[in-house]
C-alpha cells in the first residue's frame, strides 16, 4: 500500500491545521473506452497534498470489490513552454484523476472512490457510480441495403443498386447536379460496395464518382449509436476507393456514426479530414479493417468536439523513405534530412477515441493527439480518456506516439515501436494528466528522447515498459512515476543510460531495471527544478551525475529497489548498433521476451490493473511477463505485415 501511495502522493512537511481539509467537488466520469474507465473529481483546500482517493470496482453482479490503482493527486503543476516560436502557460486546477484499467468491453461497472485527507473532509468522501464499457461499433440490423457498383461496372446486379458512392449516398448526380441530393441514405442503411476500382478524377466535370474539380466525397449525414450509416466492402473481392492524387478523399466532418470498413483507401493526401479546429468535426467515427496505401494522412480531426473514434485493425503505409531512417533525429550524409510526404497516420482531439490494432509505418508520426494548446474549459472538449493500444509502429521520421495536447486519462499501452528516428513516445505537453504509459515495447530510437516528454508536461505514469535504448530528458516533468520498466543501454559513447529531470516534488522512481551503458562514467543523470522560478530553463551545469545506481540511490532516496541488470535477462536480445542511426531494423527479428532464469523475473511490484496475474513471487519488470503470451500488435486480420520484409 505504501508503493501504491507513492504513485499519487509524496507528502511535503509536516500536517497542517484542520483548515486544511480537503473540500470535495464536482465529479466528472469521463468517456468510456472498450477497456478502460476515467475519472475526475475537483477538490478545494489541501495545500500540503496529503489527502488521496483509493479506488475500487466490481462488474454488475459481482460481490467481491476488486482494487483499482489510486487516482492521481493533480493541481498547481504549471505546465508551460517560453523559448522558441510558440508560447503558452497553464496551471493544472486541483483534484484527481485516473482510470480505472484493463476491464472488459460492453460491461457495466460499480465504481467507488474514497476520499481521505488527514486533515479531514469537508463533505461526502465516498463517490460511488456506474459506468458501462463500450462495445465494438457495428452496422444496423434490419436496415436498408444499398448496393453500390463502381464506374463502369457492366455485370449482373443487386438492387436496389448505384453507380458509386456519392449515386447511393445522396442520389446526386454528375456535373451540376453533383451537389443535388434528392434522396439521402438514412440512418440504419448500409452500403455495400461491391468488387472493383473506384477512382475519382477530379479534372472530368461529369466524373461518375460525382467529385469534380475538388476531388472529394463530402460526407454530411447523421447516423446514430443503434442506426448507423455503414460503408463497407461486399466480400466479392478488394474495393479499391482512389483519390486520384488529390488532396482530401472523404470530407466527414459533418458526419455522425459511420462506419467504413474493408475498403483499400490509396493515392491521396488525406484520406478523411474529420474536423477542424474551432469549426466542425465528426461524432462516432469508425473506420475499421481497413488498408491505406501512398497516402499522406490517414485519419484526421482537430475539432475539440469529435468524439469516440474507433480506429481500429488498418494497415496504414506512408509514402516515406523505406530503407533508411531519416528525420528529424538522424540527419546524415548523403541522405540529409527527410522531406514532409506523409504526415501522420492518425491524429485526434477530443474524448473517447480508440485507436488500436493498425499497422503503421513510413510517416513523420505515427498515432498523436492534437498539439492543441491549453485545453478547453469545458472538461467535455478535452482530449482525455483515449486509448491507443496494441499497434504496430515501423520506420517513423519522428515518434510512433504523440501524446501532446492530451489532458487526462490518456493511456498509451501494449505497442511496439521499432525505428523512429527522434523519438519513441511524446508528451509534449500532457497538460494534468495522469498520461498512462505501460506494457509497451521500443527499439532503435538513436536520440536518446526515447520518451520525449518536453514542455513541461505534468501527470505521468510509467510503468512496465521494455526500451532498448537511453532514455535522455531536456526538460523537467512534474508529478512524474516510473515503475518495473527495462532501460536497456545501447552502449552508445558518452550516453548515459537514464536521466530524470523533476519539475515538482512529486516524483517516485522505483523498481525499474538497467543496463549501463559500457566505458560511461555518467550513468544517471538527475535534476530537480529550483522552486519558485517560474522561468527556469536548464543548463548543462545544472544536472547532477552518478556512475552507478548504488550512487544515484544515496544521493536522490530513488530506485531503492531497482537493479542493474545485463543483456542476460532476455532469451535473444542485442541493441541496435550506435554507430548505424540510419539502420532499420524489424520485429520479426527481435525478441524481447525475457530469460525465466534472469534477474528481471520477480523484480517488480505489484500495480492492480496493471499486472495482475503475475507468475511467481512479484511481477516480472519490463513489457513481457516470462512464460505469457505475447500481445498481438497490429491488424488481428493480417497473418503477414507487408514492412516485415
Amino acid at each position: 500500500m505504501k508503493i501504491l501511495l507513492l504513485l499519487c502522493l509524496v507528502a511535503s512537511g509536516s500536517l497542517l491545521s484542520a483548515q486544511d481539509a480537503v473540500r470535495p467537488g464536482r465529479f466528472i466520469v469521463g468517456h468510456p473506452t472498450l477497456l478502460n474507465l476515467g475519472f475526475q473529481w475537483f477538490i478545494e483546500g489541501d495545500h500540503d497534498r496529503d489527502a488521496a482517493v483509493s479506488v475500487r470496482y466490481r462488474a454488475q453482479g459481482a460481490s467481491t470489490w476488486q482494487e483499482a490503482l489510486p487516482l492521481l493527486r493533480i493541481g498547481g503543476e504549471r505546465v508551460h513552454r517560453v523559448r522558441e516560436n510558440f508560447r503558452f502557460d497553464y496551471v493544472v486546477p486541483h483534484g484527481f484523476a485516473g482510470s480505472i484499467l484493463n476491464l472488459e468491453p460492453g460491461t457495466e461497472y460499480e465504481c467507488e472512490f474514497t476520499l481521505t485527507d488527514p486533515d479531514g473532509v469537508d463533505g461526502s468522501a465516498v463517490h460511488v457510480v456506474k459506468v458501462r464499457t463500450r462495445t465494438e461499433p457495428q452496422p444496423a440490423r434490419g436496415g436498408r441495403v444499398l448496393h453500390v457498383y463502381p464506374p463502369g461496372y457492366q455485370g449482373p446486379r443487386l438492387e436496389p443498386s448505384f453507380n458509386g458512392i456519392m449515386h447511393a449516398y445522396y442520389g446526386s448526380g454528375l456535373g451540376d447536379w453533383s451537389v443535388v441530393w434528392p434522396r439521402r441514405a438514412q440512418p440504419g442503411d448500409t452500403l455495400l460496395l461491391h468488387a472493383g476500382l473506384y477512382r475519382v478524377d477530379r479534372s472530368d466535370y461529369v466524373d461518375p464518382m460525382m467529385a469534380p474539380f475538388d476531388g472529394t466525397l463530402s460526407l454530411t449525414l447523421k447516423g446514430t449509436p443503434e442506426q448507423p450509416i455503414t460503408l463497407k466492402a461486399a466480400g466479392d473481392g478488394e474495393v479499391i476507393i482512389d483519390g486520384g492524387g488529390g488532396h482530401t478523399l472523404f470530407d466527414v466532418m459533418g458526419t455522425a456514426h459511420h462506419i467504413f470498413e474493408g475498403l483499400t483507401f490509396r493515392n491521396a493526401d488525406v484520406v478523411f479530414q474529420a474536423g477542424r479546429k474551432e469549426l466542425a468535426g465528426a461524432v462516432a467515427l469508425t473506420v475499421r479493417n481497413c488498408r491505406f496505401e501512398n497516402i499522406g494522412v490517414g485519419v484526421w480531426t482537430e475539432y475539440a468536439g469529435s468524439r469516440d473514434f474507433y480506429i481500429a485493425d488498418n494497415l496504414f503505409l506512408g509514402r516515406g523513405d523505406r530503407m533508411r531512417l531519416v528525420g528529424v533525429g538522424t540527419v546524415a550524409v548523403p541522405y540529409g534530412p527527410a522531406p514532409l510526404k506523409s504526415y501522420f497516420a492518425v491524429k485526434v482531439y477530443g474524448p473517447g477515441h480508440v485507436i488500436c490494432h493498425n499497422a503503421i509505418a513510413y510517416f513523420h508520426d505515427g498515432v498523436c493527439i492534437s498539439t492543441y494548446g491549453t485545453p478547453e474549459p469545458d472538461p467535455e472538449w478535452q482530449a482525455s480518456s483515449i486509448d491507443i493500444h496494441n499497434n504496430d509502429f515501423h520506420l517513423l521520421n519522428d515518434d510512433f506516439v504523440e501524446a501532446d495536447g492530451g489532458v487526462h486519462n490518456i493511456r498509451i499501452f501494449n505497442n511496439r515501436g521499432v525505428n523512429a528516428s527522434d523519438g519513441g513516445f511524446s508528451a509534449q505537453p500532457v497538460f494534468g494528466g495522469p498520461a498512462y504509459f505501460y506494457r509497451n515495447l521500443l527499439y532503435h530510437q538513436p536520440t536518446g528522447f526515447t520518451l520525449k516528454f518536453t514542455a513541461r508536461p505534468a501527470g505521468l505514469f510509467v510503468f512496465h515498459n521494455t526500451i532498448i535504448s537511453e532514455l535522455i530528458m531536456r526538460d523537467p516533468s512534474s508529478n512524474i512515476h516510473y515503475r518495473n520498466n527495462l532501460f536497456i543501454g545501447r552502449d552508445t559513447p558518452g550516453r548515459g543510460v537514464m536521466g530524470w529531470a523533476q519539475g515538482t516534488a512529486q516524483h517516485s522512481s522505483d523498481y525499474n531495471g538497467f543496463r549501463p551503458n559500457r566505458g560511461v562514467d555518467r550513468q544517471y543523470a538527475w535534476l530537480v527544478e529550483p522552486a519558485g522560478n517560474p522561468s527556469y530553463e536548464p543548463r548543462p551545469g545544472d544536472w547532477t551525475y552518478f556512475r552507478t545506481l548504488a550512487e544515484f540511490r544515496a544521493a536522490t532516496g530513488q530506485e531503492m529497489h531497482g537493479i542493474e541488470v545485463g543483456l542476460d535477462i532476455f532469451e535473444s536480445m542485442r541493441p541496435s548498433d550506435p554507430a548505424r542511426r540510419n539502420a532499420v531494423y524489424h520485429a520479426m527479428d527481435l525478441n524481447f521476451r525475457l530469460n525465466p532464469r534472469g534477474a528481471a523475473v520477480d523484480a517488480g511490484t505489484p500495480l492492480p490493473t496493471i499486472n495482475d496475474g503475475y507468475a511467481g513471487k512479484a511481477p516480472d519488470l519490463g513489457a513481457l511477463e516470462a512464460g505469457q503470451p505475447e500481445p498481438r500488435y497490429g491488424p488481428r486480420w493480417l497473418t503477414w505485415i507487408p514492412f516485415y520484409r
